[in-house]
């Protein structure tokens, strides 16, 4: 039985759109000893004993099978990163999806999930957009509180969209008088971008969006950034640039600490394939992409030089984002911190498991910051 390397490696080569009927080492080997066999000085030179063919065969071979692995390392990782970043999605990548994230299917999650996604998208709201920094036009949607304590500025994440990520969140926020902006991210749905930048990129177009409703609704309410998955990798590191005073805090929710060390965990533990030698490759393609490198920024520092109070969310049981990246980005903070941990809680499930604890302290963080 095949294992699940040479099955997750076959799955990257059809959506690379690579043919896995490449001609073998056997072929390669005996075409380029045929070729050689026509030129006199390889005649004179493979006029040997069978030991010595055996080992020039042998070194062939080995030599085969090193070109055979860097090749499939670029292949694979060719596909790893058009899937991370590239606005279209590859062939298979409703496959890879569950492949990538290492999710364990919860019907009554998904169900709950579908049904508030529905209920969010149909809600009353006033789609705006922004020119964002580098001149790419950027999609959100407000949905202002008649008595506005607070304004959110939602960031969604990585192949998602603002109504699936907030859809069951966004009853409390609007229960408690919370004016609130649904980022669309770059890349995907309705904004501009050709691709995601995995919070290298977002973390600008978030600062923009904090400007923008500070055009709208003024400077005297207190600003929270909140995101999940890749969208709070986006508000950590937007916790590094310089914010407006009004930006009280942040909530992220199992945030990741860097493209590449998202990348590396979803290689080695989901795909199970080495990521060693790929990280150069990986490196090169996403800065040509993104004219940024997957190690060049991270949230770890960007809360070395926090100054707004942070809240961390994550589930112990998340198999696409290690609960072990949160707690890394926890010490790292310099500014005020408070945890959240839910225990059992896979990608994103922690409101689905923990409603009232998780209100209790996003209200009491909200109190206390304010």
């Amino acid at each position: 039985m095949p294992n699940k390397a040479y099955i997750h490696i076959n799955m990257l080569l059809q959506m690379a759109h690579i043919p896995q009927n490449y001609p073998s080492m056997n072929y390669i080997l005996k075409t380029d000893m045929n070729k050689a066999m026509k030129n006199g000085k390889t005649k004179q030179n493979v006029k040997t004993n069978t030991k010595t063919h055996k080992a020039l065969k042998a070194a062939g071979i080995a030599a085969g099978a090193a070109a055979a692995a860097s090749l499939s390392a670029v292949i694979t990782t060719k596909c790893l990163v058009n899937v991370a970043l590239d606005r279209e999605p590859p062939q298979f990548l409703k496959d890879a999806n569950r492949l990538v994230s290492g999710s364990q299917a919860n019907e009554d999650f998904m169900r709950r999930v579908s049904e508030a996604s529905e209920r969010l998208a149909a809600t009353p709201n006033e789609t705006v957009r922004i020119t964002a920094h580098d001149g790419l036009t950027l999609t959100g949607h407000v949905i202002a509180a008649e008595d506005p304590e607070r304004v959110i500025i939602a960031m969604h994440g990585w192949r998602s969209s603002w109504h699936a990520d907030f859809g069951m969140v966004a009853d409390f926020w609007h229960r408690n008088n919370c004016t609130v902006l649904y980022a669309e991210q770059r890349g995907q749905n309705n904004s501009d971008g050709e691709y995601m930048g995995f919070g290298l990129t977002e973390r600008f177009d978030c600062l923009d969006w904090v400007k923008y409703m500070n055009s709208r609704f003024g400077t005297a309410l207190p600003v929270w950034l909140c995101g999940v998955s890749m969208g709070a990798t986006t508000v950590l590191m937007t916790a590094g640039l310089d914010l407006p005073e009004n930006v009280h805090g942040i909530i992220a929710d199992c945030g990741f600490t860097s493209p590449g060390a998202i990348w590396k965990h979803v290689a080695e533990k989901n795909l199970h394939i080495s990521y060693g030698l790929r990280s150069a490759v990986a490196d090169a393609m996403c800065r040509r992409k993104i004219l940024m490198g997957a190690d060049d920024y991270s949230t770890v520092d960007a809360l070395r030089a926090a100054k707004v109070p942070v809240m961390f969310i994550h589930g112990t049981d998340d198999r696409f984002v290690p609960i072990s990246m949160t707690y890394e980005n926890y010490l790292a903070c310099a500014s005020p911190r408070e945890l959240l941990v839910v225990p059992g809680a896979d990608h994103g499930m922690s409101y689905y498991l923990e409603k009232e604890k998780y209100e209790e302290q996003v209200l009491d963080f909200w109190h206390k910051y304010s």
